[in-house]
């Protein structure tokens, strides 16, 4: 298949309302806790009869599915491409929850373009998934920013070589959230990412085979000539060591029932990075809380930022 043969979905053909085709999942325990276990989230709450899914679970049980919202458009998504493979890498994503969701569930999610713009020479596209479980009821969504095209000179240093890891002087860090105020420190996490881990998750999904590879930052012969220069974890990935953060210091329900949580990607998270969550609480209003987190490798290095709304807190995690 030549260039001309395929047609691309670039920027200039990405319109806004172009939408994808909806997709069911049903939703199992045993899934719930595979997630859980593929994020490296070792909590036994998600082991229990009746748990709930982990927030983040929401951009697997309702997949963005870009390469389809390309195609039933009639184009080819760049990820799945034959003569131009290459990245549309994730730069944010910001998802919001109304309802928990539980085994047993059918979840039918809809995707599709809801922006398009330009910001220093760089092109961006926003797609927005929306999930209903089947009473009717919406139970989130979310919106994921991918770039399309970079500004010139941006990612000059994306292939440069990882910096060794320094010796940095550790803030202290509770063990557990002392109280629901503004300026407490969060619990920390520590992650490190392993091409293994990263596999697992690549692997795990509702929606055909479970195999690896699918995911074109994991793919490891690919990654010797992407943007990247190596293999690097996804942005949802990332998302899901934030939400499990958040749940070393409140319950996972408070972010189920109105929650929001915004992280932006900064620099890769590599395979053998090790990468430390810490944060705070901003703000409380009644049971409304507002955290910032920030995610910070062995070398220093800033990984990515995220905000948290969390809503019926009625103190810290037992």
């Amino acid at each position: 298949m030549t260039e001309s043969e395929e047609r691309l979905w670039t920027y200039e053909a990405v319109e806004v309302g172009q939408r994808g085709v909806p997709s069911v999942a049903s939703i199992t325990a045993p899934d719930i806790a595979e997630f859980a276990r593929v994020s490296q989230n070792p909590d036994p709450y998600y082991a229990v009869e009746g748990a709930p899914a982990m927030p983040t679970m929401l951009m697997t049980y309702a997949p963005l599915f870009r390469d389809q919202i390309a195609a039933n458009n009639g184009f080819t998504a760049f990820e799945v491409s034959q003569t131009k493979r290459r990245q549309t890498p994730f730069t944010k994503c910001e998802c919001r929850w109304f309802e928990p969701v539980r085994a047993g569930d059918e979840i039918t999610s809809e995707r599709w373009v809801h922006e398009k713009y330009e910001r220093r020479g760089s092109r961006f596209v926003v797609f927005r998934v929306s999930a209903t479980n089947q009473r009717g009821l919406r139970v989130g969504e979310y919106d994921y920013t991918c770039i399309f095209d970079y500004g010139l000179g941006q990612r000059s240093d994306a292939k440069a070589p990882r910096p060794a890891a320094q010796e940095t002087a550790q803030p202290t860090s509770p063990e557990r959230l002392r109280a629901v105020g503004p300026g407490e420190a969060l619990v920390p996490l520590t992650v490190t990412e392993t091409q293994e881990s990263m596999d697992a998750k690549d692997a795990f999904r509702l929606f055909g085979e479970r195999t690896v590879g699918s995911n074109i930052h994991t793919d490891e012969e690919f990654a010797r000539s992407n943007i990247f220069g190596t293999t690097v974890n996804s942005g949802p990935a990332t998302m899901a060591y934030v939400d499990q953060m958040l749940q070393r210091s409140f319950h996972p329900e408070t972010l189920m029932h109105g929650g929001r949580l915004l992280m932006r990607a900064i620099t890769p998270f590599r395979a053998h990075d090790v990468v430390t969550l810490t944060g705070q609480i901003d703000s409380r209003q009644g049971q409304g809380v507002r955290c910032s987190v920030r995610g910070t490798n062995q070398a220093g290095g800033l990984v990515c930022i995220a905000e948290a709304d969390l809503e019926r807190v009625d103190g810290p995690r037992s």
